[in-house]
């Protein structure tokens, strides 16, 4: 009975160690992950008293910019409709007055829109904290794979939002500036609403423009197969259609196309992206049973 009692005692010492190791190891990762927080934390304030510092060429060049005709799109789109001879693709009004209706509303609305910039400047590095924080976890192979991470995920998030702020931004504002019911309502929107639907287009296409980053992770997990989004291709067709359609709410077919055509190059994108990772997969896999049958 002794020695059943010391061997119980000394398995429940040992299984208690392992226990308090595994604790220990949480609150180290806990740890870890609270210093990259900081990091990117300090990194957005930094961003963001930059944004505040500069916040006269931020407001009137940057937020208002879709709101003037002198805007770079207007001005294509007055440049291709006289090469095309298209009548009414000039913008040479935008209608619509700007409003503050709270009294703290304009300095709300500058902490806002400097939290935003700083997000948006601060994309890469943010990122880049995401990336050494999971790097730890994974093998040599999938580090490898997952390397180019940080840049190509800041790349298509920075053109999405190009694409969002120089393209749908305009051409929204433009179609529903001018849209009216009856010329007994007239269009004033509060700073709050303008500066919302600004960030929200603009940050909206650049999450879409990260598809072929996110169709990258599920083919690495086996969840998407290039044989499945061709097969979708025409459902997708659709959806990238209604998604167009419901970001610029315009008549003309050449704004829809225009929206829209991206969205098709990333769809193809992402499955020639898909059908890599699935001939790496398959690669990988006829390897390993080959050495199984030596």
């Amino acid at each position: 009975m002794s020695k059943l009692s010391g061997k119980k005692l000394i398995d429940t010492i040992k299984n208690k160690g392992k226990g308090l190791e595994a604790e220990m190891s949480f609150f180290d990762h806990l740890e870890v992950l609270r210093w990259h927080l900081i990091r990117s934390a300090i990194a957005v304030v930094i961003f963001m008293v930059l944004a505040f510092a500069f916040y006269d060429f931020i407001f009137d060049d940057i937020i208002m910019g879709p709101k003037s005709p002198d805007f770079w799109t207007y001005r294509m789109m007055c440049k291709i409709g006289a090469l095309l001879n298209i009548e009414g693709f000039c913008v040479t009004e935008v209608p619509g007055t700007i409003i503050n209706t709270q009294m703290a509303g304009q300095f709300i609305m500058q902490i806002n829109s400097s939290l935003l910039i700083a997000v948006m400047l601060g994309f890469p590095y943010l990122l880049y904290e995401v990336w050494l924080f999971v790097k730890p976890a994974l093998n040599e192979i999938e580090r490898k794979s997952a390397s180019g991470f940080v840049f190509y995920a800041t790349i298509l998030f920075m053109l999405g939002v190009l694409f969002g702020y120089y393209i749908v931004v305009p051409l929204a504002i433009n179609f529903l500036a001018n849209y009216s019911i009856s010329d007994d309502i007239s269009n004033t929107i509060t700073i709050s609403n303008y500066l919302s639907f600004v960030a929200t287009l603009s940050l909206g296409c650049g999450i879409i423009f990260e598809l072929p980053i996110i169709i990258y992770i599920l083919s690495k997990m086996g969840i998407m197969t290039p044989q499945f989004m061709r097969a979708s291709r025409r459902y997708a067709v659709v959806i990238i259609l209604l998604v167009a359609a419901i970001i610029t709410p315009t008549p003309d077919i050449i704004t829809m196309i225009t929206v829209s055509l991206p969205m098709f190059l990333l769809y193809e994108l992402s499955i020639i992206v898909a059908a890599r990772v699935y001939k790496k997969r398959m690669k990988t896999d006829v390897d390993f049973y080959k050495g199984e049958n030596k």
